[in-house]
């Protein structure tokens, strides 16, 4: 029975390294993907905007 209980940790991480994968992969696209990118795309504008404002002009 040793060998059972040396074997479940491995195989629960296992199965569940396959489900986050899954979930992954099926999370991707779809109807949610233009909402997605349009947050990623107006928080890296925010985050430029802030850089070029923080840095002095060259006179």
């Amino acid at each position: 029975m040793d060998y059972v209980a040396a074997l479940v940790p491995p195989v629960v991480m296992a199965v569940a390294f396959i489900a986050l994968v899954v979930t992954i992969v099926k999370s991707q696209g779809g109807a949610n993907k233009a909402k997605e990118d349009a947050l990623v795309d107006a928080a890296l504008a925010r985050a430029e905007a802030a850089e070029q404002a923080a840095k002095p002009t060259a006179a």
